[in-house]
């Protein structure tokens, strides 16, 4: 009976992707118990909530996390600041040169092209091996995950999934969402994750269709701090908000990019002698056999009106970028507020062209993300420095009691917002 209720839960609540593992018999009694010594960690990432966001007033619930946990002054995301390249990065500690993840839009040599929308491509762990998520380290370690949406965890990645998943649906609410996570916490002991993630996007949406500045943004700031509020509500009926260590962050900020500030880039160069890797803020070309591409890079490295262009191995050092082979041969990063298109994707995508952008220059104000800690194992009432992204790995495979894998982040960074060891507390 034990077994057909869980799969009848299983078939419940994880319809898009559901996996059960019943303990197993070599796995020590030692082990057994510290795995459920373990504080459950729950990552929440609200896609495009800009660190300054929270200052509107209108995100009560995380204001009295960030009140009673570990508020940053602001979390810098890796370069390109873009979803899909950031969301990995915070789950394998690897900047995107280095995760593999280097464009929301890319090219491989072998895999042909990548983009949000191709869920075959998505959903193909061959783009996502090049790094090993969390989820995959701590199922090696014996415990179970489970990610309501984030990118890569629809893979196989290294042979594995997240113990219970979701493949992307938008039209799944926040409050479903929050339901999902919490009927994941019902499970019995032995099917409960110990590692979840949580992924909200109306405020990203929000941003891009109407502008950060927008009531638009503000409305979707309010529903998603309701579904917090209702996360809390939940996880303090079930006895465990004491209990949980949840950390709340976004990928990236947000900036105002009105229609006017497009480049034309066919106005620069003939688009028919480059191949087109990707456009918008962060725009890639690579040769096209037969052409000058020496002189496109020529002509696009000399200084451009709200645009920079650079050739791979000329991308400035502090952007970690351009040693990967899916970063394009020629990269141009338009300025803050401005995108990077052609005339003819202006005509056939007329009304329906972002107005808020984001992969601007990781180090802008206008790009840092919220960071907020709470739980038995954060400090309580701080404010903390900023930091990069890259840090919250580590933090997070300390939390879960399991070594990190190589990554470009630092512990030692964000150690000062957990509380003191107890060993450490009595010397």
């Amino acid at each position: 009976m034990k077994r057909l209720s869980s799969l009848l839960l299983c078939s419940l609540i994880a319809l898009g992707g559901c996996a059960t593992h019943p303990a197993g018999p070599t796995q020590s009694k030692a082990r057994q118990a510290k795995i459920e010594a373990t504080a459950p960690l729950l990552l929440i990432s609200i896609d495009g909530y800009r660190a300054d966001y929270i200052d509107r007033g209108l995100s009560p619930s995380l204001q009295q996390l960030a009140a009673t946990g570990v508020h940053a002054d602001s979390m810098q995301p890796s370069f390109p600041s873009l979803t899909f390249p950031n969301h990995y990065a915070i789950v394998t500690g690897l900047v995107p040169d280095h995760n593999g993840i280097v464009n929301n839009t890319m090219v491989d040599p072998q895999l042909g092209k990548f983009s949000l929308s191709n869920r075959s491509a998505v959903s193909n762990g061959l783009w996502w091996d090049q790094a090993t998520p969390l989820w995959v380290s701590a199922d090696a370690n014996g415990l179970r995950t489970a990610t309501m949406f984030w990118p890569g965890s629809e893979a196989d990645i290294q042979g594995k999934h997240p113990d219970y998943w979701k493949p992307f649906n938008s039209k799944v609410t926040p409050n479903q969402r929050v339901d999902q996570i919490l009927a994941w916490l019902d499970l019995p002991r032995g099917q409960r994750p110990t590692f979840l993630t949580l992924y909200f996007d109306a405020v990203d949406h929000a941003g891009h269709g109407h502008g950060p500045d927008s009531q638009e943004v503000n409305q979707a700031l309010r529903d998603t701090d309701a579904a917090m509020a209702r996360l809390v509500d939940g996880l303090r009926q079930r006895g465990l908000y004491g209990k949980i260590n949840i950390i709340v962050l976004a990928d990236h900020g947000m900036a105002s990019a009105p229609l006017e500030n497009s480049i034309l880039i066919d106005k620069l160069i003939p688009m028919d002698d480059v191949q087109e890797i990707s456009l918008g803020v962060l725009a890639g070309f690579n040769p096209k056999r037969g052409h000058d591409f020496n002189a496109i890079e020529q002509k696009l490295e000399q200084p451009q009106r709200h645009m920079r262009c650079w050739d791979k191995t000329r991308i400035p050092a502090r952007f970690n970028y351009g040693a990967n082979t899916r970063v394009p041969q020629l990269v141009c990063l338009a300025d803050v507020g401005w995108r990077i298109t052609t005339t003819d994707y202006q005509a056939r995508h007329k009304g329906h062209i972002s107005i808020g952008e984001h992969g601007y220059d990781n180090a802008d104000p206008l790009m840092q993300a919220l960071f907020i800690a709470h739980g038995p194992a954060f400090q309580s009432g701080i404010r903390f420095h900023s930091f990069p992204n890259v840090d919250v790995y580590p933090l997070m495979a300390h939390l879960l009691g399991i070594t990190p894998k190589f990554s470009d982040g630092k512990f030692g960074d964000v150690q000062g917002m957990l509380k003191p060891e107890p060993a450490a507390a009595a010397q």
